[in-house]
Formats: C-alpha cells, structure tokens, sequence
C-alpha cells in the first residue's frame, strides 16, 4: 500500500476560509478530514447539473443562525428539494413574520424563563410574543388560501409556496423558495407548533394537508431524475424521508454528506452511517459520501465557504486561460 503521510497544518493571519479547509485536506485525518472530504463532494454537487440536489435540516438550526445560509443556497438554486423539520419552518415564519430568536444563555432558571415569557433552545431565546404574533398572522395566511383548494388538500409544498408568496422577507426561506421553484417539504409538519395551529383553524375552517401528495411528490421526482444528492445536516424524519424515497425508488444517492452529532451504536437513524444505508440500498456502493461528526452551526458554515470559494476559484482560473 502507497504510503500517504500526514502533513501538520500550518496557519497565517488573513488566510480564508477555503485556505483553512486545504490546510485541514493536507492533514487528512480525523475531524478535519472529513471536512474537507464534505467540501470536495459538495463541490461535485454543485457542479453536477445532472444530480437532483436535496437537503434535510434537522435540529434547531434557524434558531442557529442557519437561515441566510440555507436561504442562499436556495436563492442560487444549489437545492432542489429542501426535506425541513416542523420546528425549523416554525422558526422560519417567526423571522420571516417580523420577529426574532434572541442570544441568551443556558445556565439560567427555567422557571423563570417561563414567568418572563422566554422559551429557551439551549443558549437561544424566543418569546411567548412571537408565537402568539405568529399565530394570529397564520389565522390571516391560511384564510387567504383558496377554501376549495383548502378542502380538497394541499401537500405541505403547495401550502408552503402559498405561504412563501405571502411573505414580505426577502431573508425568508419559504419567499425564496416559492420564487424558484425550490420543493420544500415537511413529513412531520404536525410535530411542531405550526402543526397545532394549522389544526385550531381546521376545527372552524376547511384546512386539509394532506401528506401523501408530498410523498408522491417526492417519489415522482426521484423516478425523473438522472443522479441524486443529499445534504443532511442532523437526523430525524428529513433523514429518513430523503432515504426512504431513495430505497423505494431504487434510485439510491450517487453523492452524500451528513453532519452529524449523533452515534451509530444505539441503532436511531440520526446516528446511522451513511455506509450502513448502503446495506437498505439507500445509498449507491460506489456513491461518494462522507459522515462528519461536528455541530451543524460550526461545521456546514464552513462546508459552505469553503466550497463556494473553490467555485470562484475556478471560474477565476477558467478567465484567466
């Protein structure tokens, strides 16, 4: 076997984002390894127009500070079907509704919190206000939807577009979405606290959504696609139901990477390696894919920067010749 050794790191003042990931790429092992393998086939992502690209975001990453990210990559088109978690569309709304997730602390009394009105996501806040603001404009968006398309049943991506050309925030995942086209879905849309208000206004108003258009969705655009690829940043449903549709399919991921904080060894699926998947023809043998075990806010940010700065490299190199 070629003998492959690795190189210490070696850091300056001023270097970008992209020079740290290659230094990490020299050393090539570990934690840093991994991450600059996810930038090497994210860059393939990206670059490959045959590849449908889909996204699973898990976990409290809007509150975060995810969103302009996510938002970006949408915005460029770098994502093709967005799988998000109840909560984070929860949160998307709040922002997008005028209101803000606020740095707090994590060593405070709960209790507390509670009488001032404050609910915590670890070092995180967001007020009761907030929520009770966003409810009351959710009574006006969902009132401003068609009642016959109400009652027959909307997936939740044709609820979300109907919700992301009513927003006015052009930060919002959802506006950006509906503007591009972008597919956005959620499997577990009543696990959160829209869920429950979309269940309030259907005890007095026609309001139906019905899941399984989503999963038609999904499915019929897998059949029409040539190559696959998957981010997922944290586990959960979005994980699940980006790989089942793979596995139903039988078009399994040519490209994937998950971040991940999760262990495999309890058997959840969030912990799962993306190699086990494989064994469920979720994931193509041959596929280039990488499991990076790091928080989501520290190591997809820099995944990102990384990638894009490699993109304009690129691009600078192809002037110059």
């Amino acid at each position: 076997m070629e003998r492959k050794y690795i190189e210490q790191m070696k850091l300056h003042a001023g270097m970008s984002v992209g020079e740290l990931v290659d230094e990490m790429g020299k050393a090539g092992v570990f934690g840093a390894g991994r991450i600059n393998r996810a930038v090497e086939i994210y860059e393939t992502i990206v670059s490959d127009t045959e590849s449908l690209k889909v996204m699973g975001v898990a976990g409290a990453l809007v509150p975060g500070g995810l969103r302009r990210i996510i938002r970006d990559l949408v915005k460029d088109r770098r994502v093709n079907i967005l799988v998000l978690t109840g909560a984070n569309v929860t949160h998307e709304l709040v922002e997008a509704s005028g209101w803000r997730h606020e740095k707090g602390i994590s060593s405070v009394g709960d209790a507390a919190l509670r009488e001032m009105g404050i609910n915590r996501i670890y070092d995180a806040f967001v007020r009761n206000e907030a929520f009770e603001g966003l409810e009351s404009r959710l009574r006006e968006y969902f009132a401003s939807i068609d009642e016959n398309r109400r009652k027959n049943g909307l997936g939740s991506y044709e609820l979300f577009r109907e919700l992301g050309l009513m927003l006015d925030d052009d930060e919002s995942i959802l506006r950006t979405a509906a503007r591009n086209g972008t597919l956005v879905l959620c499997p577990g849309i009543f696990d959160s606290i829209l869920g429950l208000h979309i269940w309030i206004f259907s005890q007095q108003n026609e309001l139906r959504v019905d899941l399984r258009r989503d999963l038609q969705k999904i499915i019929d655009t897998y059949f029409q696609s040539k190559k696959i690829s998957a981010l997922f940043l944290g586990g959960g449903i979005p994980k699940n139901y980006i790989l089942q549709a793979a596995m139903l399919t039988g078009r399994a991921l040519d490209y994937a990477i998950q971040i991940t904080m999760d262990r495999p060894e309890p058997g959840g699926l969030s912990g799962a390696s993306l190699q086990e998947a494989q064994s469920w023809g979720k994931v193509k043998p041959e596929a280039e894919w990488v499991d990076v075990i790091a928080d989501a806010t520290i190591a997809f940010p820099l995944i990102v920067a990384a990638t894009l700065e490699r993109l304009d490299r690129k691009q600078d190199e192809l002037k110059v010749e």
